[in-house]
């Protein structure tokens, strides 16, 4: 395994990367890293968006690429699915030294997002979820992903917008409260909406679609709410808004496949 020491400058507060499967769980460091959500949390995350994970890894030719790397990788819990799923070796990328003492499949490396250390054209396949939302500078770090994929390389982005939030009915919409909480806690809820043009304009050429289909909302959304930090109203405000039945929540996605033109 090899590590290199730097520093990945990504802010986190609140899910930023995959969760492990069920034996996975056990593997997690005594001291978990406190930036991280609790494993529970992640794998309900997890769960939610593999379909359309899926999706997108095939588009990507997972299959045929053979130098993945797992950016924002927190404790590598998706890398089970990705080193299944490629026909060459991985890389887990993180800040957190923590979190990749769970890192059991793939090349464990601690760095910096804006400068990652790769060589030019070294790696096929970049894979990030609810990462970039936590990045501070964007345009450095679509850089260096353009910059270490080879010519037939692609990224693979899964971020959210919660600008485009859906709720119904109006006595429960929660959508401002997560907007603040996640701008408070150096987050971009907005993030989603950015990338198709900042990534053409870094020479990307990028296929964007959203989730396509409404599910019924997630009691576990409250959890995730309450890990970020909200003022004294917004909790009253929560509890209140626990109490409401709501018939329609939905979170847009991004979900992105770029490569070299």
């Amino acid at each position: 395994m090899c590590r290199v020491c730097l520093r990945l400058r990504v802010r986190r507060g609140w899910p930023i990367g995959m969760t492990p499967p069920s034996d996975y769980v056990d593997l997690l460091p005594s001291h978990a890293d406190a930036s991280l959500p609790p494993p529970a949390l992640l794998q309900s995350q997890h769960e939610w968006l593999a379909p359309s994970r899926a999706r997108l890894l095939r588009k990507a030719r997972i299959a045929h690429r053979r130098r993945v790397l797992d950016l924002g990788c927190g404790y590598g819990l998706t890398l089970a699915e990705l080193s299944r799923r490629c026909s060459g070796e991985t890389f887990a990328l993180d800040r957190s030294t923590t979190a990749l003492g769970a890192v059991m499949s793939a090349h464990r490396v601690c760095g910096d997002v804006a400068r990652l250390p790769f060589r030019d054209g070294q790696l096929d396949l970049v894979f990030m979820q609810n990462v970039l939302m936590w990045v501070d500078g964007l345009r450095p770090a679509l850089n260096e992903t353009h910059r270490v994929l080879d010519a037939n390389g692609a990224l693979v982005l899964l971020e959210p917008d919660f600008g485009g939030m859906m709720e119904w009915p109006e006595e429960g919409v929660s959508r401002d409260i997560w907007m603040s909480t996640l701008r408070r806690a150096g987050g971009d809820p907005t993030v989603g909406r950015k990338l198709p043009g900042l990534l053409r304009e870094t020479g990307f050429r990028v296929e964007v679609s959203l989730l396509d289909s409404l599910r019924p909302p997630h009691e576990r959304r409250w959890d995730l709410l309450s890990g970020l930090p909200l003022t004294q109203e917004e909790k009253r405000q929560v509890r209140q808004l626990k109490q409401q039945e709501m018939s329609v929540v939905h979170l847009p996605y991004f979900l992105i496949v770029a490569g070299k033109p």
